[in-house]
């Protein structure tokens, strides 16, 4: 009789945040980790556009997973951002209040926050928003403040996830949908794009396409991806100057609305929409929509309203047909899931891939032994009010003049332990061609830095 011996302690399906968190943690763990990835980078599907908040959960519903992995993950990433060289840039939030029915809900807002543990939260006037930003329109009624919500990089922590298991021996494939799946014994077969392997865990963090990764692997799919379009614009860097709180708007029970927020590059952005669709790979921005963000945006902070655009983009969340996250497992089957993880997601990664852990430990009686001394690796900086790579001597000039990116800083990506395997990816890991030009000036010097070196052509692709 042969017996299949797996390659691989945990197959984790989905290289977008939550699954580069779930392979840090599994591989920090002890576990032989290989991460199946159907685009040619990390971030490739819903992780590639967020509005990269990080959040306090102040308004999640409480005793939720939502609410508990988001403030494991909170307190997770300031204990690890400063090894790891991940930076925070501390803005505060006000959900603030236009109308006298939206006044009316603060006070609600406000005992949800305490009763979810964000005691700092509280109520401040029209006199004290205005103080606090300025620039705001002035029928602005009242405010509740949240400090501790701020704005990080979406894309510098889950490469620093990878990098890290990656460092702990997690590999990673790339082009490499998944075909197939079958249990034999105590060991999944998964047949990729890319290759075969074994396994005897599976952790589905497929995102958009969780509900198919499932039905294949386990026979039905317990919940339903229903794609939730949002569309962003980004502001010229100047609009910075005009605001530094996070303004939220009072939330509806459908979806938390417009966000109107620094980015830690430097720009002012609004959005997302909120926007049900079928299609789960189409992303598209259309005028209405943008046009209806920008007049939002001038409504809440007049200096916006002749303030030019930089860049306009698109993404789609993980939706379910319910509001809370899908995570489940089956123990006996191997099988793990975190699914339907939407907006907060960038947030509670650290958190969902702790809790999925714990429900793996509950059902076996051993664990792997932990790594006692990890390797911590650091990502670069590329958050404005941070020192960048141009402020240093030797960087032999700017290979992207709009974002000040250095011809240093793209080889540094290029020859990196996890480089990038498509445009987009050199893109989120430096911000060349995300500027005022998009690429316009700067695009055929990349190309030609990047040939011969990247798993897909380069294709551009609109980002913030």
């Amino acid at each position: 009789m042969t017996i299949s011996v797996p390659d691989t302690d945990v197959a984790i399906i989905g290289a977008g945040v939550v699954g580069c968190a779930m392979a840090r943690r599994f591989a920090l763990e002890g576990a032989r980790v290989v991460v199946i990835e159907a685009g040619t980078d990390i971030l490739s599907g819903a992780s590639k556009a967020n509005s990269a908040i990080l959040h306090t959960g102040f308004d999640a519903p409480p005793g939720s997973l939502e609410l508990r992995c988001m403030q494991q993950a909170y307190d997770e990433y300031l204990s690890i951002r400063n090894e790891m060289n991940l930076p925070l840039l501390e803005t505060g939030a006000m959900v603030a209040a236009w109308t006298a029915q939206e006044e009316a809900r603060l006070p609600d807002l406000l005992a949800q926050a305490q009763q979810n543990g964000v005691s700092d939260a509280r109520l401040i006037s029209r006199a004290e928003v205005l103080a606090r930003e300025p620039y705001l329109a002035g029928d602005v009624r009242a405010a509740l403040l949240v400090p501790r919500e701020h704005v990080i990089d979406p894309w510098s922590a889950p490469l620093a996830y990878a990098t890290q298991a990656q460092a702990l021996g997690a590999r990673f494939m790339f082009a490499a949908p998944l075909q197939s799946a079958r249990r034999d014994g105590g060991t999944w077969h998964l047949a990729t794009a890319a290759g075969e392997l074994r396994a005897r865990t599976v952790v589905n963090c497929a995102g958009l396409y969780g509900d198919h990764v499932e039905a294949m692997l386990t026979g039905a799919s317990r919940f339903e991806i229903r794609p939730r379009k949002g569309q962003f614009v980004v502001f010229d860097k100047a609009a910075s100057a005009l605001l530094r709180t996070i303004l939220l708007p009072v939330p509806s029970d459908r979806t938390k609305g417009i966000v109107l927020t620094r980015t830690a590059f430097g720009n002012l952005l609004v959005g997302p929409t909120a926007e049900e669709q079928e299609a789960r790979d189409r992303p598209d921005v259309t005028r209405p929509e943008l046009d209806a963000l920008i007049a939002r945006a001038g409504e809440m902070v007049p200096g916006l309203r002749d303030m030019p655009v930089t860049a306009v983009y698109a993404g789609l969340r993980p939706a379910s047909e319910r509001k809370e996250y899908r995570v489940h497992a089956d123990a006996d089957l191997g099988y793990y899931c975190a699914g339907g993880i939407r907006s907060t997601g960038l947030t509670a990664s650290l958190g969902i891939a702790r809790h999925v852990f714990d429900l793996w430990k509950q059902a076996h009686s051993t664990t792997w032994p932990a790594v006692a001394a990890p390797p911590v690796p650091k990502v670069p900086n590329l958050a404005e009010h941070r020192p960048r790579d141009w402020q240093q001597p030797g960087h032999d000039g700017f290979l992207c003049h709009c974002e000040m990116v250095t011809t240093r800083e793209v080889e540094a990506a290029l020859q990196s332990p996890l480089p990038p395997g498509d445009f987009g990816g050199l893109r989120r890991r430096t911000r060349c061609a995300m500027g005022r030009c998009q690429g316009f000036n700067c695009l055929a010097r990349i190309a030609s830095l990047c040939e011969g070196r990247l798993r897909a052509p380069m294709v551009s692709e609109d980002a913030p």
